[in-house]
């Protein structure tokens, strides 16, 4: 949907998971998928169990599009798990929705998945060769037949004296094969399980609710939509489990180093959510005063792209000392809908999305901020829309540094040529928009920024021995990449060549 109107790259999934006996979990499932919407709009899905049956509804479109009355009301029992879907591995196509419900000889199991495994290739021929059938090309699919194996398929770990639970052993036996990013909420017949990868590539975080019962998501912002209160992080490398008796944290995997995708700070996450301690909106307006030391214009006044990048155009705006004001009007229910646009349309896309305000705009000297330029698409276009408006300079400052390398961990931008950044420099970027100047945060800037919010809510994760994914940036990856994953042909569409 959006890819029509919009520069921005995409996080693959939002996931949610709730433990509530007596309160409606399918519809507080509902309303937590609702608050993380802005992590994937393919495609939305939710399943429940009562402790005897599981059940599950879902399907293509944005939350409110997929759920109705009449189809949350079947989706019984006091644990659920919900997903919010934008593809990465794996087209938009129904068979690719989550969360995969299968059965299995302990139950039911259902999986909602966020992140991108980049030994998926490697895990699905070892599948398909064990005679497992596969009815998707996912790789959130891999990881539900990975757990539901029989005993003796994957090499079981030692349980250390911890836990007879069977699926916290395959949870444990699961992280000893996997590689690269997954926060996984998982529904068995009468526990809700969340774990997160060793590096804590993507964000799960735990909360409470008034009452009794237990919330993972991706954000806490959906723990706040069902009135849950936050609790903490899920660890890199934990396993929780939400049942009965409470709450229990088992190790999966253990790793010396953290890896959060500092992205998730620059555009993915929404602002009012927390993570490693401090608001996303916060840790935006430093980025924003760390833009403004660094890159400095003479103008008259600061507008931010909507949304996302207005907190780091009112941080560059409090340390520059010039005015920020509004600049840009968004129709917000651009890129709502499966009506595609024509071509001429397609061309006009910032258009559509973005309306210039002229009273604001005349005869000023602009800084434009920017959260991030990925392909390139949508910035000429907004300058061009600025000057429309009557600005007489535009100058563009991007509140990240230039994103010159593919991600393999769950953002939908897989290939070099896909990246402005790699292709030109900044002046032939510059040239390209058709601005009078542009620069982007530095690398250094940007961590420093990150480092020193974090170190001021006094989070384990400011210290020097963890850190943050900044491989899009710098090119420095977390973990082994495959080569083949580096090719200009690789895609998304991966597992659906195979079967071609």
């Amino acid at each position: 949907m959006n890819d029509y109107f919009d520069d921005k790259p995409h996080d693959e999934c939002g996931v949610f998971g709730i433990y509530a006996p007596g309160r409606e979990v399918a519809r507080l499932t509902f309303f937590g998928l609702y608050a993380l919407q802005h992590r994937g709009q393919e495609s939305a899905g939710i399943a429940s169990s009562d402790g005897q049956m599981a059940y599950s509804h879902k399907g293509m479109g944005l939350v409110a599009q997929v759920f109705n009355e009449d189809n949350l009301r079947p989706l019984q029992g006091h644990l659920a798990i919900g997903h919010n879907r934008y593809s990465t591995t794996g087209s938009s196509h129904l068979r690719n929705v989550q969360p995969y419900l299968i059965e299995t000889i302990y139950g039911p199991l259902g999986v909602s998945h966020n992140g991108n495994l980049t030994n998926a290739l490697h895990l699905r021929h070892q599948l398909l060769k064990r005679g497992v059938g596969l009815s998707s090309t996912s790789d959130s699919e891999v990881i539900t037949q990975i757990l539901a194996a029989p005993a003796g398929v994957w090499t079981t770990p030692e349980q250390n004296g911890q836990e007879s639970d069977r699926w916290v052993a395959r949870l444990q036996a699961f992280m000893q094969v996997a590689e690269g990013a997954y926060s996984l909420a998982i529904l068995a017949r009468h526990a809700i399980y969340a774990i997160r990868d060793p590096l804590g590539l993507r964000p799960l975080c735990l909360g409470r609710l008034e009452g009794g019962g237990y919330v993972v998501a991706s954000e806490s912002c959906a723990l706040h939509t069902v009135g849950a209160d936050y609790l903490r992080e899920v660890e890199p490398g934990e396993i929780i489990r939400l049942d009965e008796a409470g709450l229990a944290s088992f190790t999966g995997r253990r790793s010396e180093r953290r890896a959060l995708c500092i992205f998730e700070y620059v555009y993915f996450a929404r602002p009012d959510s927390l993570l490693e301690g401090q608001t996303i909106h916060g840790v935006r307006q430093r980025l924003g005063r760390q833009l403004a030391r660094e890159a400095p214009a003479e103008a008259d006044i600061v507008v931010g792209v909507p949304d996302s990048a207005t907190p780091a155009a009112i941080g560059y705006s409090l340390e520059s000392g010039l005015p920020f004001t509004e600049g840009l009007t968004k129709n917000r229910y651009i890129g709502r809908t499966f009506i595609q646009p024509d071509d001429q349309l397609r061309k006009e896309g910032v258009r559509i999305k973005y309306n210039p305000l002229s009273a604001n705009l005349r005869g000023k000297r602009v800084v434009l901020v920017d959260d991030s330029i990925i392909r390139g698409n949508t910035a000429g276009p907004l300058v061009q829309l600025l000057r429309e408006g009557g600005a007489s300079e535009v100058h563009v400052r991007v509140s990240s540094p230039p994103v010159r390398h593919p991600c393999f961990m769950g953002v939908d931008m897989a290939t070099y040529q896909q990246l402005i950044a790699h292709r030109l420099d900044v002046e032939g970027i510059r040239q390209r928009i058709g601005a009078e100047s542009l620069a982007y945060l530095s690398l250094p800037g940007m961590e420093q920024a990150v480092r020193e919010a974090v170190a001021e809510a006094n989070h384990p994760a400011g210290s020097p021995e963890t850190g943050h994914c900044t491989a899009c940036f710098s090119g420095r990856y977390p973990i082994t990449i495959p080569d083949w994953l580096f090719s200009d042909e690789r895609d998304k569409l991966i597992f659906e060549d195979m079967w071609g």
